[in-house]
């Protein structure tokens, strides 16, 4: 039986909410690959407009688009590049279409990695091995988009740091010129000297984009914002 998208919006939103629940009992993500898989695959039937695949152990796909086109899906929990997804190399031929995608807890949001057609994501996956492909993480991290083309939409700065907000949502961190790896750390730096609570009224901690939103708040409210219009920072 067909599965309405109202339905599926809201099976997604449960299965978010409960991933948090257990995140808040100090249950790791990359612990609960189920619920991040189903999570995935929920996400992937949202944005095509498609079905979730008829049997649970479906061969090869987990989706099917709206137009048909029949959808892996791979969800890892996985923080930073390192790891890999695996494929079934009996079953590809039977995908039209591979979704990578990470679930970003500490964002509360679902991250692409990868959507591309088979043929594209094939040249990504390691040689079969075992009746394995494997896709390093590492490898769609550089596919990501260039920093370059993603604009700022506000910018405070502070003695030797620069906060960014980009129009992804994202905060980015600059520390004398260069662009921090870890936008978080600095964050928590910055906001024990500008007295900025880094927990919420529950007592849990913020993430990156609520305590970067706070931080570049509290720096507009005394200090001038940056002219940003040159372009971002050097990495």
């Amino acid at each position: 039986m067909a599965i309405n998208q109202m339905d599926l919006i809201q099976s997604l939103g449960e299965a978010m909410s409960w991933l948090q629940r257990e995140v808040s009992w100090h249950v790791a993500p990359t612990e609960m690959s189920h619920l991040c898989g189903r999570i995935g695959e929920l996400y992937a039937a949202v944005i095509t407009n498609g079905q979730m695949a008829l049997s649970v152990h479906q061969k090869g796909y987990d989706v099917v688009g709206a137009d048909g086109e029949r959808i892996s899906v791979k969800t890892t929990a996985q923080v930073g590049n390192r790891g890999h997804v695996a494929f079934n190399d009996n079953t590809l031929p039977l995908v039209d279409r591979v979704m990578v995608f990470r679930i970003n807890v500490e964002d509360k949001c679902v991250e692409t990695l990868l959507d591309a057609d088979i043929a594209q994501a094939m040249q990504w996956m390691n040689v079969a091995k075992d009746g394995k492909r494997t896709l390093s993480l590492r490898r769609l991290q550089t596919r990501q988009k260039e920093r370059e083309s993603i604009a700022i939409v506000n910018s405070q700065a502070y003695q030797n740091y620069v906060v960014n907000e980009l129009e992804t949502g994202a905060i980015e961190v600059c520390k004398d010129g260069h662009v921090c790896p870890i936008s978080k750390q600095e964050l928590h730096s910055l906001a024990s000297t500008l007295a900025i609570p880094t927990l919420n009224a529950d007592g849990n901690a913020l993430n990156t984009r609520e305590l970067g939103n706070l931080v570049i708040q509290r720096l507009k409210s005394f200090k001038p914002a940056v002219d940003y219009r040159f372009g971002p920072m050097k990495s």
